[in-house]
This record gives structure tokens, sequence and C-alpha cells, in this order.
């Protein structure tokens, strides 16, 4: 099967041929994949400065791709995102690669699982986490027909078939008062198999902003719900808390813990340290649905006492 950054230099590279509005912006990454032509540029580790291009490309009526890895996509340029994009409300498509700790390898200058909640801070992103090539093909095709500011989150770790159907999407239904586990994006088939023998209801979500407020209130049938995200734990809890404002609900929220983790290693010993492989995620829900406390007895307040 065709990795997702694989499927994405192939889209690309055709758009950028056959569409005269699509250019590709890089940072000294994927050149070698994609054809030369004079709106690709390569502008070398300066990634800044791809995006002060983008938003020229923008303004002369282009369609921009902005193509790195995902901390010099995100995190190093987000000044020049909020300002030069967002301020300018100029449109571009943001592609990165390596999502949360794919490059662990390369230790933490290469690993951002805090991109998504970076930019779900900044207004009019759509930011999508694919679970599937063939669902990277669908959202890219779709934002180069457009002019906003998109995300699209690439990663190496892959579900097995791609999920049809937008926003929040149910793949197994539970029992009524079962819980309701929300996957993102390439979580989902850790998510299924540790599911498997629990009484749930799984849906997968692979467009985060906006995040579907309806369809879950829709999917949820009883009061609890779990989160699992593949970058920063509780990115989308007050996404899940405004759906539900008038519901209650109780939330557990997975995903890479807000704390440094000083390792090297291969992707699946990272997802497996920070409890997002299946052992993992089930022995979260199962403490978490085992936590309910019993309250015997209301403490009695001492009166008010009232002056005289």
């Amino acid at each position: 099967m065709s990795t997702m950054r694989k499927r994405f230099y192939t889209v690309a590279g055709r758009a950028v041929e056959s569409d005269s509005r699509t250019a590709l912006v890089l940072a000294d990454i994927g050149v070698a994949e994609l054809p030369h032509h004079p709106r690709v540029f390569n502008l070398g580790i300066r990634e800044q400065l791809t995006i002060g291009v983008a938003a020229g490309l923008a303004l002369e009526g282009l369609r921009p791709i902005v193509h790195s890895y995902t901390p010099f996509l995100v995190e190093r340029p987000y000044e020049q995102i909020k300002l030069d994009l967002g301020h300018q409300d100029l449109g571009a498509v943001l592609v990165s690669t390596g999502a949360s700790y794919d490059s662990a390898r390369s230790g933490r200058t290469h690993q951002a699982p805090e991109d998504v909640a970076a930019l779900g801070a900044l207004p009019g992103w759509t930011i999508h986490v694919p679970g599937h090539p063939d669902e990277v093909e669908r959202m890219l095709r779709a934002a180069l027909g457009g002019d906003d500011r998109v995300y699209i989150r690439l990663s190496e770790e892959t579900n097995a078939s791609a999920v049809d159907g937008d926003g929040l999407v149910v793949v197994r239904r539970g029992s009524d008062a079962a819980p309701l586990v929300v996957a993102v994006g390439p979580a989902l088939d850790e998510t299924v198999a540790a599911t498997r023998e629990l009484d749930a209801t799984v849906a997968y979500l692979a467009t985060v902003r906006p995040f579907d407020r309806a369809g879950l209130r829709t999917a949820l049938r009883g009061t609890d719900v779990a989160l699992v995200e593949p970058y920063l734990a509780g990115t989308s809890s007050a996404e899940v808390a405004a759906a539900l404002v008038d519901r209650p609900h109780r939330l557990l929220a997975l995903g890479v813990p807000n704390a440094e983790f000083r390792r090297y290693g291969s992707p699946a010993e990272h997802r497996a340290a920070h409890g997002l492989d299946a052992a993992g995620i089930r022995a979260s829900l199962d403490a978490w649905l085992n936590s309910y406390t019993r309250v015997d007895r209301v403490p009695t307040l001492p009166p008010y006492p009232l002056r005289a």
C-alpha cells in the first residue's frame, strides 16, 4: 500500500502540472519526488520564508501548497502563519509529514504533537488528520479547489482501510449505555483492537476543525465519551465540552501527554510509551470505566453563622 506521503507527492505533482493555479512551496524536502516545474519553489531550510512566499502567491491568485516536517511547518513559522496568512485572510494548504513521533529517531527536533492545538488556536483553519492514503487524496483534491486555509497532517501510521464519509462516522455501534470512543485519524485501528471485547460505540473522525459537534451529539446515547487523538492529549476536549454543554457527560482524553519524553526509538515504541497502542488504550478505558465512585452519604455542612 502507498504511504500517505507518497500519495501526497503523486497528487500534488499531477496538480501542479495540470492546474495553472496550483503552486508548491518546499523547504528542501520532497524535491526529488516532485516534478521540475516553474511553480515548484524549493526555498531550502527557510521555513518562515515558505509561508511568506505562499502568502505572496495567494495574493497573485495562486493556490499554494507548503510542505515540510511538522515542527518546521507549524511551530517554526507560527508567527508568519498567524500574520501573513491569517491576519491578511489569505488561503494556503499546509501539508506536514512526521506527525507526532514518526521521526522519533531524529529526536525532539522532529516531533510536534502540539501542532493541531497550535493551529486550532488560530481562526479560520480547516484541519484534517487522515488515517489512510485514500483520505489524503480526497482531502488534498478538495483543498485545492478552495481558497481557505487548510492543514493536512500526514503520518507514517496508517489504518488498514479508508473510512468513507465526512465528519464523525460511527464504525461500530454498542448498546445505548455504552461509551462512545472517538478515534482520530491513524488511531482508529488501535482503538478498534482495544475495544474488540468491550461494549462500546466506536466512531472515526478525520477532520478535527471544524469539529463535528452535531455528529458527536447524534452518536452519543449515554454519558461517557473517550477521545483518542494521535497528538497532544486534550486537544479537542473543549470541542467535546462545547458540543455537550447542555448534556451530562464524562470525558476521557487520550493522546500524547503534555510532558517531555526524552527518548529516541521507533514510532511503535513511542506509541506504546504514550499509551496509544491497543493495550494502552484498553488499560486506560478499563481504569476510567471502573472509576465511578459511590457516594453513600452526603456530608452535612455546618450552619452558616448569622450576624447579630
